[in-house]
């Protein structure tokens, strides 16, 4: 089992969820986070004055799926969240352990279906 941890624009979080549940993920968990890479933020102004905003409003999004599923929920959220300018995000991939159902027990592969 792999965990997908994608850092996303706020505004793609719609078209992310359909492109996973389109190849089969049925799960996700996400949240607000602010952070900055490679644009180091940006400025804005306020009242006439001038203010660097240095951490960005992203969403982050968990996603566990089994090994087989793992290029086709990675490829649906590039395809989604993608615009082709600095800071679009970035995916992280890591090892899961072990998955278990709190409901019934199942554990492994199971657990995720």
């Amino acid at each position: 089992m792999k965990r997908i941890e994608a850092y996303i624009r706020v505004n793609k979080l719609e078209e992310v969820k359909l492109a996973l549940e389109e190849v089969g993920v049925r799960g996700m968990s996400c949240e607000q986070v602010r952070g900055y890479g490679r644009q180091l933020g940006r400025t804005d102004k306020y009242r006439g004055s001038t203010y660097a905003v240095n951490l960005l409003p992203k969403l982050k999004v968990d996603v566990v799926v089994t090994d087989d599923q793992l290029e086709e929920a990675v490829e649906a959220i590039v395809e989604a969240s993608q615009t082709g300018e600095i800071g679009d995000g970035k995916i992280f991939i890591s090892e899961v352990l072990e998955a278990v159902r709190i409901r019934t027990g199942e554990r492994g592969d199971s657990a995720l279906r």
